[in-house]
């Protein structure tokens, strides 16, 4: 049974990390210190390090929620999808639409919010493209199986291909300070990624 105070501080945890994702979508570039962050879940600094140790380690619990959010839904997709290419545009425009929703949580995505902060993080983030990559890899790898045929282009390059692209459509929605969406006009683009997959 949970008792009235670890359940309080659990909510407490999840305020700082929610406050901490609200400011991460003020304007790119900004840097957000504790003492800014404390006042905007309205406890003293020594609170929130009662909670987290660091800034690091909240930016960690963040890069947590962001994981298991992405990871979850992949393997739903691979679920409820049975076509390579359809999976791949349902993986493709739900890392678009997270990153549209989450406009805090993709200036992390970018490394645009961890400049200057635990060099760990940037790897942390390196590593969850990297087993994004992987995952896209492993679709592609498994069309023989589902469709017939195999990729004419080898799957490692595709999938890099397809996740230069998200990460380039991050890039400009956090660049454009949130204005440029990264769904937008996916429709389009993905008529020509299907075009140049499906020829093979």
């Amino acid at each position: 049974m949970v008792t009235k105070t670890a359940k309080k501080k659990v909510n407490r945890k999840d305020d700082i990390l929610r406050a901490l994702a609200v400011m991460l979508e003020g304007k790119p570039g900004q840097r957000i210190t504790t003492a800014k962050l404390a006042a905007e879940v309205g406890v003293s600094e020594a609170a929130l390090y009662r909670h987290f140790p660091s800034k690091a380690r909240m930016f960690e619990g963040l890069i947590d929620f962001i994981e298991s959010a992405i990871f979850t839904q992949i393997n739903l997709i691979k679920e409820q999808q049975k076509q390579t290419l359809t999976r791949i545009e349902h993986l493709l425009h739900f890392l678009l639409g997270f990153a549209e929703q989450n406009p805090g949580i993709t200036r992390i995505l970018t490394g645009d919010a961890l400049l200057g902060e635990n060099e760990r993080l940037q790897l942390r983030i390196e590593h969850l493209f990297f087993k994004l990559e992987s995952q896209v890899k492993q679709v592609l790898r498994e069309k023989p199986l589902l469709d017939g045929g195999k990729l004419l282009i080898d799957e490692a390059i595709a999938a890099n291909i397809l996740l230069a692209y998200v990460e380039g459509r991050m890039n400009q929605f956090v660049r454009s300070q949130f204005k440029q969406k990264p769904t937008q006009n996916f429709t389009v683009q993905w008529n020509f990624f299907y075009n140049q997959l499906a020829q093979s």
